[in-house]
């Protein structure tokens, strides 16, 4: 089977990147009017790349809060990526360790759900930094857009910005649900597991969203091993 390449990644990326796009635009616009400047907005959007560990860092800066605070809770925010990118390392075919660090370094909870979902066995690493680079050129040129337009938005359109991102998710999830009753259940699991966590505050929003993931993965696996092996006793039975 003739393994895919760089172009068709960009090209799978697509719906994240126009997905980024109103979002990564808000954040520059926060960005200048919590006092950062574009080469703040913009190195931020390079060198961090999370979304919401940004949006976070902007109302932790206004506050006044001490750096090392921030840091740490940017870390522990997207811990969850150790898990994503190990994940996607096994779908993944071998390749240089500088590319696969740069490959792990753009995986975002979006790209991990289109790279994880495709049909093929293996992809290549190609197709994977195709599909990431796409995204996260997405982030970094519409941050610095958002800075420079500033606050010429109406507010309602701000507002409704703020939103984009999980419809976006949703947008991407909901396809790979549509005839497969172990990705809907893992889905549904996971969700009300950190549905539980949020409501009562249990666990930090970083630390709900990785205990809530294994946990899906881990009872779903179970289920569906042990169902696999009722079937086969019963098949040699018969």
């Amino acid at each position: 089977m003739k393994k895919l390449g760089f172009f068709t990644g960009l090209k799978a990326g697509m719906p994240i990147a126009i997905g980024y796009f109103p979002v990564a635009l808000t954040f520059g616009l926060l960005a200048k009017t919590t006092g950062l400047s574009i080469l703040e907005a913009a190195a931020m959007s390079l060198f961090v790349y999370a979304g919401a560990s940004q949006y976070i860092s902007l109302t932790l800066i206004t506050k006044g809060v001490d750096p090392l605070v921030i840091v740490l809770n940017t870390f522990v925010v997207n811990i969850r990526h150790f898990l994503m990118s190990a994940a996607l390392n096994e779908k993944m075919d071998s390749d240089a360790k500088w590319r696969k660090g740069l490959f792990a370094f753009w995986v975002t909870d979006e790209t991990f759900s289109v790279l994880a979902t495709r049909k093929e066995e293996r992809l290549s690493t190609a197709f994977g930094l195709g599909v990431n680079l796409i995204a996260y050129s997405s982030w970094v040129v519409f941050t610095i857009v958002g800075h420079l337009i500033g606050a010429n938005l109406p507010q309602f359109l701000q507002a409704a910005m703020s939103i984009a991102l999980y419809a976006m998710f949703i947008g991407l999830l909901v396809p790979s649900m549509r005839g497969n009753r172990k990705v809907v259940l893992l889905a549904t699991f996971a969700g009300l597991l950190n549905c539980l966590f949020y409501w009562t505050g249990l666990l930090s929003t970083g630390w709900a969203i990785i205990i809530s993931a294994f946990s899906a993965s881990v009872v779903v696996e179970l289920v569906y091993a042990n169902v696999a092996r009722r079937k086969h006793v019963r098949e040699v039975t018969e």
